[in-house]
């Protein structure tokens, strides 16, 4: 009976032993699975930073390319500006001389008593300086609601112009050290 209670336990022992072999082996063939998939995950990650890279210098260039235009349109507002401020006061002036023709047209009518052709052609001029003036004050209306408008945009432009060097200055200082 001593000698089956000692074989009982040496049967025990050496299935624990096969037992705690299996669960050894399983474990270091999870750890190879998981050094490979560690290993693939991180080629993954290095590749991905590699695209990241690039779109990012992408980016800047893309960047670069607004902020040139930016300031050509900068540019280019400004002297739109300029012209719409010379046509404003052309405009201004036309407007002056238009509201002296009421006067001539009035002695015009008193030479027309007497000169009764120079007084029928004259009645017509009056009728079209009367049309001229009635539609060139929407003109100049018109030119200067235009000229508020582009002094708006030039704030506009100027304010996105500065945003855009905000956000690409720190995009420049990154540009050296990628690769």
């Amino acid at each position: 009976m001593a000698e089956d209670s000692r074989r009982a336990w040496v049967e025990v022992i050496a299935r624990l032993g096969r037992e705690t072999q299996l669960h050894i082996d399983e474990r270091y063939r999870h750890f190879r699975i998981t050094d490979l998939v560690t290993i693939v995950v991180s080629v993954l990650l290095a590749v991905l930073a590699l695209f990241n890279i690039s779109y990012i210098q992408v980016l800047y260039n893309d960047l670069q390319e607004i902020v040139v235009a930016m300031d050509s349109m900068y540019g280019k507002l400004r002297g739109i500006d300029g012209d719409m401020a010379a046509i404003a006061q052309q405009m201004d002036s036309m407007d002056w001389r238009i509201a002296n023709m009421e006067p001539i047209a009035a002695h015009m009518t008193s030479i027309g008593s007497n000169m009764p052709r120079i007084g029928d052609a004259m009645d017509a001029i009056t009728t079209h300086v009367g049309t001229i003036d009635r539609e060139m004050a929407p003109m100049g209306h018109g030119m200067l609601v235009i000229d508020q408008r582009v002094h708006s945009m030039l704030g506009g432009v100027a304010g996105i112009r500065n945003s855009v060097h905000q956000f690409a200055g720190p995009m420049g200082a990154m540009n050296p050290f990628m690769p």
